[in-house]
This record gives structure tokens, sequence and C-alpha cells, in this order.
């Protein structure tokens, strides 16, 4: 079967050193399929996964319910996982032309993994039909940063006071999607030019300095637009949509490929370039590494490393 080998070696699972009891989570005899996820989610929480986690898995594991509505949990074999995972790798994508990413395929490969791993030590099946199977893992990030050029031509392009404070959130100060989505009123000051990132990921927190001029826009921003837009529903959110609504992740990089739209830039650009650009820019500028760490967010210094496009001169003050 295309992009999938046997391999001897079981797998096994990681689940961070938390206590587990796995009978707490036994799911009842005769319990609907639809049932299942619900229950994959409680499992989740009960061993810290991230919210984004909890929501995305259960999602993958229903996904693969639906293509076998017929088949009992019991009965599942290899045969019905590389029947669904062949059926992924042609599935049409439903937000755009063409079919699935390899990232995208890759989660669904991850959640079934750790769904019948816990079907297995949960004692609901005997026979964990994924352990034995490899799959082609998806190629490596090859997100290249905008040129400072490129990151002028963007700026140039705004046309609205939200359409500059956008590129400022996810550029200026380095915001990951899910960051600038969950920004409240409340985490920017303006007189003391600093924004607070209060769910960052792993649920770290920072702090991230601002210059005049960032501040002044995103103060102007609020002045002019997000204090004088009718029908405001979420009076905490920072950015907000054209109805009043928290504007979500979708919603500010539909934004950006506005902006997009207005220059001779790739239209493949998204949020994330804009964070690995500054992170890129600040390492050229001499800034050093262990700053721009803290600056993106990020626990390690590898990280930071593998995730900006770090120069040889950066490397030999390292």
């Amino acid at each position: 079967m295309a992009g999938v080998r046997y391999s001897e070696k079981r797998f096994k699972p990681s689940f961070r050193n938390y206590a587990y009891d796995p009978t707490a989570m036994t799911l009842l005899d005769g319990m609907p399929p639809t049932s299942y996820p619900d229950q994959f989610r409680d499992y989740l929480v009960q061993l810290g996964y991230r919210k984004t986690s909890v929501q995305m898995l259960p999602g993958c594991v229903n996904s693969f319910l639906a293509y076998h509505p017929q088949t009992d949990l019991p009965m599942i074999t290899s045969s019905h996982i590389h029947q669904f995972y062949d059926w992924l790798q042609v599935r049409p994508n439903q937000r755009k032309a063409g079919g699935l990413s390899e990232t995208y395929i890759s989660h669904h490969v991850y959640a079934l993994r750790v769904f019948f791993n816990w079907l297995e030590m949960s004692g609901q099946i005997q026979t964990n039909p994924i352990s034995v199977l490899q799959f082609k893992r998806p190629k490596a990030n090859t997100r290249q940063p905008l040129s400072q050029g490129e990151i002028a031509q963007l700026f140039a392009a705004a046309s609205t006071l939200q359409e500059m404070a956008l590129l400022h959130l996810f550029y200026s100060c380095g915001l990951r999607r899910s960051e600038g989505a969950a920004l409240n009123l409340r985490d920017v000051h303006f007189g003391a030019q600093l924004l607070y990132v209060r769910a960052g990921k792993g649920a770290k927190r920072r702090v991230v300095p601002m210059t005049p001029k960032v501040s002044q826009a995103l103060e102007s921003y609020y002045l002019q637009e997000r204090v004088n837009q009718e029908q405001v529903q979420d009076t905490e959110a920072f950015m907000l949509n054209r109805i009043g609504k928290r504007l979500d992740g979708d919603g500010h990089n539909r934004l950006l490929k506005t902006i997009l739209a207005r220059t001779a830039i790739s239209q493949g650009i998204t949020l994330h370039h804009l964070r690995h650009s500054i992170a890129t820019h600040l390492l050229a500028s001499g800034l050093p590494i262990e700053k721009v760490r803290d600056f993106l967010g990020h626990r390690h210094l590898e990280s930071t490393q593998l995730y900006a496009k770090v120069h040889p001169n950066q490397l030999t003050k390292l």
C-alpha cells in the first residue's frame, strides 16, 4: 500500500509522565460510535493536552469512524486504516482547490495512534490495528521569510488602520495566529508601549515591547476605527470583524490576503510568514538570538535557530 510499511517495532505511546488510571476512562458496553470521540476528548483533557489538540484530534477520529460507519471498533483492522489513509490522499480540500496537505493527513494518523492506544490501554480492544504501521512523514517546513522590501510593500498596500494594525501585530510584534486572535483590549498598553501575550504556546506568557511607531499605529486603529465601530458584540476583543465579533484566525488570514492582493508578493504568504520574517530581520540587525527567543516566546534556543533563517554571522556569536 502506497506510503505505508510494516514495522516489527511496536509504537510506544508517551503520555508525558501524567498519572493515568485506564479504568477511569473505560467506555461502556454498547456505547454508540458517536460517543467515542466525546470520551476520547475527555481523555485528552485528563492528560493535559493543549486546547487545540483537544479540539482537533477527536475531529480526526470522527472522520475515520464516519468512513467506516458499519464496523465495530473491536473489528477494526490495519486494512481499514489503509483504506482511510488512501482516501485522505484523494479527498478534495473543502476550503480551497486541490487535495489535503501532508501535514493535515499526518494529523489524522497521529490522532488514530493516540485513539487506538487509549482503547487498548482501557481494554476496549485486544489488538491495536495501527501499532505496527508506519506512515510517510510530511516534508520539512520550507517556509521562507519575506525580505524587508516585501514587508515594506505590505505596509504600503495597507489601506485601513485595521490592516496596518494587523501587520504590526504579526510582523512588528511577532505574534502567532492564535495569539493575535486571542488579543484583548486590556493586553495592549499604548502609553507603556507594551503588549501582553497572556496565553502563548504551552500556556507561556510574555511581554512584547513596542516601538513608538507601532504603539501609535495600534492606538490609531483603536481610537479611529475600533471605538467607532457599530454593533460591537465582543467588547473585550482588540480586533473585530465587520459584524462586531472577535476576529478569529481565519479572519486575520483573510485580511492579510486582501492586503497581499494589492501587491506582487506571493499569495501563499500567511500570518506565520510575518512572524518568521521579523525573527530573521531581528537576527540580521544584530539582536542576540537569546533576545529573539524571548521576543518570540520560545522555550528553547534550538527552536529559534530552526525557526528563523540564521545568518552565519549570528551563529559565530552564540
